[in-house]
């Protein structure tokens, strides 16, 4: 609001001083309200370059008060008037530019929710979404926000998830579904239980990352700030030069004009914000401009395995049968048996037979640390471990033993699966500038080295616990970073806070390692890795290329303004111009230059259809 108030300010002034001098002809009353005007404008502004200069960076204010000093100094008072309309205007529409950029951004926080109808003895009572407690039993009627994360047990209805995963397709949400707070429910009303209290939930995850996005700043501004010490030498140099050549203090006043370095201080900074927005409306939130420059310059990346590379859901991988059952009826029958049970593998079990293929089953009994006995179909069954199976030996894989009337039938094993998208955003990642990719894995060596194979990992290191990684990661040369690791575990929130940058999988991961990472996808996708990487690489070309053209277009200007070619007045209209060009320039990055999305291969395809 100060820069508007400024804005409006000079603008006041300016209108009055016309009025002054065309108006009521009085040149001299305008000549002096633009004088006093702009003599306290220059004064708040050393003030604030003060304040910069405190902070530990060097801006180019000094350069700025320079150019308005120097006008009124010689009398140009009407190029003055310019050059305050010129800055403080910069300022306002650098303030506006950032809204927009950071519209995205702040949507978020626009929609949080904050009531809930939560159950109470057969009837809602609305309460602050801060009071509901893990188990209490919540209604979110149709077209509300989710106020809190929880599991759905009644109803069926379409959810909008795009504030957090940037998905635009609706997705169905039935009973044991998760719902996320934040998302939008579609035409029917969803009963859930919450899973998780308000300050703990998915959605104030996301918005703390944001404020914290908002907080941070970006290296690279402060690179442009580094760039205004030669800027300004060298507008002084042929601001003096001119002077002394010409004899004109004129001359001098219509170099430092053409030399106001808005166009440096305004592009980095608006170019950094936008990349900052582009990444959020791709599913990525990103906590600082810091973030964005060493995303583009990576020349590492690290990964986790389980929940990373892979979905982190173990699979029915085999069936091996030794008696007369075959491989659907043996998965059939541990399914059926397995089907009450809330074990993990019993879930894949029933998910693998598919719930149309389930027996009748009665007399269910868990031995706990064993299995599950049950009679299904007529048959004694029981599915466990390999000695309550009377299996004669253990297999190296995880897998359950089958039983079947007293007689041992069999066992299935289970795998955890890669992500369909994790060979493609690993060769999109190498295409992108990155050198190495390294997977490291707690897992034993073969399995890693099975899963870095069909992924196409460049080094693996398995067997690693926490502090290993943290080890591995302290290994990699200089010449080989900045270094990206993406995990998702609260086991990985080490790694994320060690590495240059982190990224957590957010979607389905631990907060602690959200908490910990730099970056954090929302959305269930790896290929949001390599999206990431795209947009820091073309946010941060716009921001070079919108600082160079500033500072070339003023460098011209300055030399062909110190052989009086360019009237004072005329400059600092011309200034003006280079202001707009350089901002709406950076203002490119909010779009790109390229597509971010990672497409899917033809193969992929396939196994979709």
């Amino acid at each position: 609001m100060r820069e508007y108030r400024r804005l409006i300010a000079v603008a006041g002034v300016g209108a009055a001083a016309l009025f002054l001098a065309f108006g009521l002809n009085q040149v001299q009353w305008a000549q002096g309200l633009i004088t006093v005007a702009g003599g306290i404008l220059a004064l708040l502004m050393f003030v604030d370059m003060v304040q910069t200069l405190r902070s530990g960076t060097f801006g180019v204010d000094l350069l700025a008060i320079t150019a308005v000093v120097a006008t009124l100094a010689v009398g140009e008072y009407w190029a003055a008037l310019i050059v305050l309309l010129m800055l403080t205007g910069g300022d306002a529409l650098e303030d506006y530019a950032s809204q927009v950029a950071n519209r995205d951004l702040r949507q978020l926080l626009d929609n949080s929710p904050t009531t809930a109808h939560r159950l109470e003895n057969d009837r809602l009572v609305d309460v602050a979404v801060d009071a509901v407690a893990v188990g209490d039993i919540v209604v979110v009627k149709p077209g509300e926000l989710v106020p809190v994360d929880g599991q759905v047990t009644d109803g069926v209805s379409l959810v909008d998830e795009a504030s957090l995963t940037g998905e635009s397709r609706p997705v169905e949400k039935a009973p044991g579904d998760d719902l996320l707070s934040g998302t939008v429910n579609g035409d029917v009303a969803l009963t859930m239980t919450v899973t998780k209290p308000a300050k703990d939930s998915q959605y104030q995850g996301i918005v703390r990352l944001v404020k914290e996005s908002e907080a941070h700043p970006a290296r690279f501004v402060r690179m442009a700030d580094r760039y205004a010490v030669p800027f300004t030498v060298i507008a002084y140099v042929i601001a003096g030069i001119a002077w002394a050549l010409s004899g004109d203090p004129v001359r001098c006043a219509q170099v430092l004009v053409v030399a106001s370095p808005c166009p440096l201080i305004l592009a980095a900074p608006v170019a950094m914000v936008s990349g900052m927005s582009r990444t959020s409306r791709n599913g990525v939130i990103v906590k600082s401009g810091t973030t964005i420059e060493k995303l583009a310059a990576a020349k590492t990346v690290a990964f986790d395995k389980t929940g990373t590379l892979t979905q982190g859901v173990l699979a029915v991988a085999a069936i091996q049968t030794v008696a007369d059952y075959s491989q659907q009826e043996l998965l059939h029958l541990a399914a059926s048996a397995e089907q009450q049970s809330a074990h993990i593998l019993a879930r894949s079990l029933v998910q693998a037979s598919g719930d149309q293929h389930l027996l009748a089953t009665t007399g269910v009994a868990e031995v706990t640390g064993a299995g599950v006995q049950a009679t299904v179909a007529g048959h004694f069954v029981r599915v466990g471990k390999a000695d309550f199976a009377q299996a004669p030996e253990a297999q190296p894989a995880t897998a359950v033993y089958v039983n079947v009337d007293g007689a041992y039938a069999g066992y299935i094993t289970f795998t955890d699966r890669t992500r369909p998208e994790a060979r493609r955003t690993i060769a999109a990642l190498h295409d992108l500038g990155v050198q190495d990719a390294m997977m490291i894995s707690g897992d034993a060596q073969a399995v890693a080295d099975a899963v870095a194979q069909e992924v196409g990992i460049d080094h693996v290191f398995a067997k690693q616990l926490p502090a290993d990684k943290l080890a591995v990661l302290a290994t990699v040369p200089q010449a080989r970073r900045p270094l990206i690791m993406v995990g998702d575990g609260v086991n990985d929130a080490p790694s994320l806070a060690t590495a240059d940058v982190g990224i957590a999988m957010g979607a389905h991961g631990s907060t602690a390692a959200s908490d910990s990472a730099d970056a954090v996808i929302l959305a269930d996708d790896l290929t949001k890795v390599a999206s990431a990487v795209v947009i820091a690489q073309d946010t941060m070309r716009v921001a070079k290329e919108a600082v160079g053209i500033g500072i070339a277009i003023c460098t011209l200007f300055m030399l062909i303004a110190s052989f009086g070619v360019i009237p004072t007045i005329i400059g600092a209209l011309l200034q003006e111009v280079v202001d707009t060009v350089t901002i709406v320039y950076a203002l490119r990055a909010r779009t790109g230059m390229r597509d971010a999305t990672i497409t899917k291969t033809p193969s992929e395809q396939q196994v979709e259809e």
